[in-house]
């Protein structure tokens, strides 16, 4: 960030509503079909077709208002905004209106310490949350003399949360983005795919003088599909409205897109206002009622949201804040660390293992968790090997788990056929610290000199010596000993 500039930033987020039909006709909403397959008179917008809401999506944006404590309206209503795009093919849009179905709420983010001065935690504001529908898809890379259309995402249930411009950094929008990410799939409300675009937003940003109050000349930059973007155009364009401040120019309000290869924002068009739209109420859709008894059966069917899980983690299983974020990084992977601690009797070992071996080979072998091959109460005995101490970790690590992933057996079987239980026998670790102290007497010599760092080397030598089947706790209490005394 530029001395004496401060950034502001609101993020507008569309995100994909996960149910099996569009928003207002019974087209399949699912992404990969073979284009313009899933289209009806409806979504083309073909003349005397009618629009029918779809009740789930209703639903699902009220989870959503509820998770983010916003105000659920019992009445608002839909209104049509003009425009015209090859992908749109009504020539208008429906969205909702001056009211929308959730209004305020908000999330809580790290704080960036670096341009607020302070540490600990923001919250950042829910606007709104309205419904509406998307356009399809134009691709201007297939074909060198034409554009195509795909009108299969035409008509698929959107929800637009539109943020506070209360984010003051590129690193507090990643934040944001990524903790409202996280809500939607925990929630289950949507599929949150960046790649397919079914989870992507608008990034409005200007800048102010410090201490200067209102607000400069916003610019919005479209479809950010990805944390990483989200990072990159608002650090670029932040930037270039600097540039353009510090020069005595001024900022123009307009629409940009971000250019990943170039990594700049390009002017795409001026800035509309809501004038320009010709918004009008949808005369084909009655105004949208939710009963009270409809929000508090959504509110009754809410899993326990992603930050309250991690805080019951951490005082349960005393895990760090990062190390919680990471076990909550999807539904799935939280649910196994669910299992693994409850199988293993020790939320803190059942972590180590899931950021640790677990998330190494999902890392190798390109997949998630719903497809590691080990139950979590099969992980769970190898982990209750190591914690009473039959096996090391060493051991568990580099040689019970391969052969567990090779399908050779449960964690008990594979170290009794192998001959690989720990030896905690203290008079079998004491004889072999004997012959180690009576082999090495120049580094016995300096140990006793003062030379304290060589006891790593003494242990290193003592576990090698019992060909790494020696408790490591014995070892050291056995060594610690016999060295005060040498």
């Amino acid at each position: 960030m530029k001395p004496g500039f401060e950034a502001i930033i609101g993020l507008e987020v569309h995100i994909q509503l996960r149910t099996r039909s569009k928003l207002f006709c019974a087209c399949r909403n699912a992404y990969g079909a073979p284009p313009n397959t899933q289209t009806c008179p409806v979504c083309l917008g073909l003349p005397g077709a009618l629009p029918t809401l779809n009740g789930e999506a209703v639903h699902k944006a009220i989870a959503l208002g509820l998770a983010m404590g916003g105000q659920i309206q019992t009445r608002s209503t839909f209104y049509r905004k003009q425009y015209f795009y090859p992908d749109l093919p009504k020539g208008y849009q429906i969205t909702q209106g001056p009211v929308a179905l959730v209004e305020g709420g908000a999330l809580e983010i790290a704080g960036d310490s670096t341009v607020r001065g302070g540490d600990g935690p923001v919250r950042i504001g829910l606007e709104r949350a309205h419904l509406e529908e998307d356009a399809g898809k134009s691709s201007h890379d297939q074909r060198p003399e034409a554009t195509l259309v795909d009108l299969n995402r035409a008509g698929v249930p959107l929800l637009e949360a539109v943020g506070a411009p209360d984010l003051r950094s590129p690193q507090e929008a990643s934040d944001y983005l990524k903790a409202l990410h996280r809500l939607v799939v925990f929630l289950g409300i949507g599929e949150g795919n960046l790649e397919e675009g079914s989870f992507r937003c608008d990034a409005n940003v200007s800048l102010r003088r410090s201490g200067e109050v209102a607000f400069g000349t916003r610019v919005e930059v479209k479809n950010l599909n990805s944390f990483r973007f989200v990072k990159q155009a608002l650090a670029f364009e932040i930037e270039r409205q600097a540039a353009l401040l510090e020069a005595g120019g001024t900022v123009a309000q307009e629409t940009r897109g971000w250019d990943a290869e170039a990594g700049e924002t390009r002017s795409q068009r001026s800035k509309e206002a809501a004038m320009d739209y010709r918004y009008f109420p949808e005369p084909d859709l009655p105004a949208l009622e939710v009963t009270e008894a409809e929000i508090e059966a959504v509110r009754a069917a809410l899993p326990e949201l992603p930050e309250a899980r991690g805080r019951r983690w951490r005082s349960a299983f005393g895990l760090g804040e990062e190390e919680a974020a990471t076990l909550l990084q999807d539904p799935a992977f939280a649910d196994y660390f669910e299992a693994l601690a409850a199988a293993s009797g020790t939320g803190r070992a059942a972590a180590h293992w899931m950021l640790g071996e677990v998330s190494r080979t999902l890392n190798e072998q390109g997949t998630g968790i719903g497809a590691f091959p080990l139950a979590p109460e099969a992980l769970a005995e190898l982990v209750r090997l190591v914690e009473s101490r039959q096996i090391s970790f060493g051991t568990a690590k580099d040689l019970v788990f391969p052969a567990l992933l090779a399908g050779e057996g449960s964690a008990g079987a594979i170290v009794i056929r192998k001959g690989l239980a720990q030896v905690s026998d203290r008079g079998a670790v004491e004889a072999l610290v004997a012959e180690v102290l009576a082999a090495n007497p120049g580094p016995l010599a300096q140990f006793q000199a003062g030379k304290t760092g060589l006891l790593g080397f003494f242990v290193g030598q003592v576990l090698k010596a019992g060909g790494g089947k020696l408790d490591p706790k014995v070892v050291n209490e056995v060594l610690a000993g016999a060295l005060a005394k040498a």
